[in-house]
């Protein structure tokens, strides 16, 4: 392979090397259930869909697995607040993620584990690293001993004079660096019986079991936002290597969605959510938007990159469907080599789109000149590059009724044809004729841009 990704552990860019030939693993922390998902919990979902279609275009066998944290802290705080059963608010909450996902075409991981179904790998998992002296129990609580391991800290750059683990406080540590595995049950909590008595998971253990037990214990590639670095991510490798597993290969993580500056958060007050955000744009335009920019970089949320990341994906869509509609059906071609390269460079997803724009705009001249084959040729490149990146426009997901694309693949005909009268009479200085050609588009709440590469509409407000 071709592909190079950049290793957090590393802080280098690295060739992919999967462990076993023909195949790819990858973990990705996953939702911790405890509310209704906004766009910066799903950017991590769509970002590391595109590199799972990519290794998987390129002739991988993918196993993809992501987690799914049913009890934690914040499930169990938010669920008593209501009055709500713990587990029935996760069950909530879990369900809104998958409503989520699917909206927005993830495709739906080979596994997605819940905590709570691992409880036994999790004992098992304490059991080694007590046996092997980086952990030990304490009033009910079993602890990890961050001194043991000498490379503590590889992952994120702390030094152990500087970790603070921001966990709830529990009682017997030898050491406040030390972080639980898994916590004495407290009254009216949930808890599962263990050799060091009833309690309940730590979140950083639950991971390091659940990626183990379905990948083995070593795999390709673990993946999730760069908040995860630490103490998340961090502990998982203490946890892993302490009990003598090779653990992830690659360290992959995306940036945060932002807004004025601060990361998306409840906390915040700053959140947008899905089920908001697809009554403002359709979910394949919202897609669109949330993977343009490089998995690693910072998004910037605002109304305005919103509206015109969805007009340009509609420039696409329109292309692909006056082919079409003029010509012949569409199939799904071959990736530009300036698309393969792009992906192959860390995902480099803009210069990717900049891949498909450009086909676009080749599409538009040779099908104006009437040139059917140029024109099928490279609008069945724009499928494929698409494809990888979850958004052809053709795909039976986003050509439903409900999403209106066959209803503006129909105008598109009409409206061009249109913009060719208009061409046509401004060619002959026939003035009067073009502008109660643009009048009337623009009567219909049709906006006309003259631009280098020929006239392009929009509805007004889109």
């Amino acid at each position: 392979m071709t592909l190079r990704l950049y290793d957090s552990a590393a802080r280098e860019l690295r060739d992919f090397e999967p462990l076993r030939a023909g195949e790819a693993s990858v973990y990705l922390c996953g939702a911790t259930v405890q509310g209704v998902p906004h766009i910066g919990h799903v950017r991590s979902g769509i970002a590391f869909d595109i590199l799972r279609r990519w290794l998987a275009h390129s002739g991988l066998d993918v196993r993809f697995v992501r987690n799914v944290t049913d009890i934690d802290d914040k499930i169990l705080t938010k669920a008593a607040d209501a009055g709500r059963p713990w587990w029935e608010w996760a069950a909530t909450h879990e369900r809104e993620f998958s409503s989520a996902y699917d909206a927005l075409g993830v495709l739906p991981p080979s596994a997605e584990p819940r905590a709570t179904g691992f409880i036994t790998q999790m004992v098992t998992y304490i059991e080694r690293l007590i046996d092997r002296g980086h952990a030990y129990a304490a009033d009910g609580n079993v602890y990890f001993d961050v001194r043991s391991l000498p490379d503590y800290g590889a992952l994120s750059g702390h030094r152990l004079d500087d970790v603070h683990q921001g966990e709830s406080a529990g009682t017997g540590k030898r050491d406040d660096r030390d972080f639980t595995l898994w916590k004495a049950a407290k009254p009216g909590e949930p808890s599962w019986p263990t050799p060091w008595g009833p309690g309940r998971p730590g979140w950083h253990l639950e991971c390091s079991a659940m990626a183990t037990s379905l990948l083995g214990a070593e795999f390709d590639i673990h993946c999730g936002g760069m908040d995860l670095i630490f103490p998340h991510h961090e502990n998982e490798i203490a946890q892993s290597h302490g009990a003598g597993d090779g653990f992830a290969r690659y360290w992959l993580h995306n940036g945060w969605v932002t807004m004025g500056g601060e990361k998306m958060s409840k906390s915040l007050g700053n959140v947008v959510s899905i089920p908001a955000m697809i009554q403002r744009v359709r979910p394949v335009e919202l897609r669109y938007y949330l993977g343009s920019a490089h998995y690693r970089s910072m998004l910037e949320y605002s109304d305005g990159a919103l509206t015109e990341a969805a007009a340009g994906y509609r420039r696409i869509e329109s292309f692909v469907h006056r082919v079409r509609s003029r010509f012949a059906d569409v199939q799904i071609g071959s990736v530009t080599d300036g698309f393969a390269t792009a992906l192959d460079d860390d995902l480099g997803v803009p210069a990717a789109l900049a891949e498909i724009h450009a086909a676009v705009r080749h599409g538009n001249s040779v099908a104006e000149a009437g040139d059917a084959r140029g024109a099928l040729d490279a609008a069945s490149s724009v499928r494929a590059m698409t494809a990888v990146l979850g958004v052809d426009p053709l795909d039976p997901r986003w050509e439903s009724a409900g999403d209106g694309s066959q209803a503006m693949s129909a105008l598109d005909v009409l409206v061009r044809a249109e913009l060719e009268r208009r061409t046509t009479a401004r060619a002959e200085k026939d003035y009067a004729t073009a502008d109660a050609v643009r009048d009337r588009l623009a009567a219909a709440g049709v906006e006309v841009t003259d631009t280098a590469d020929g006239p392009q509409w929009n509805l007004k407000g889109q």
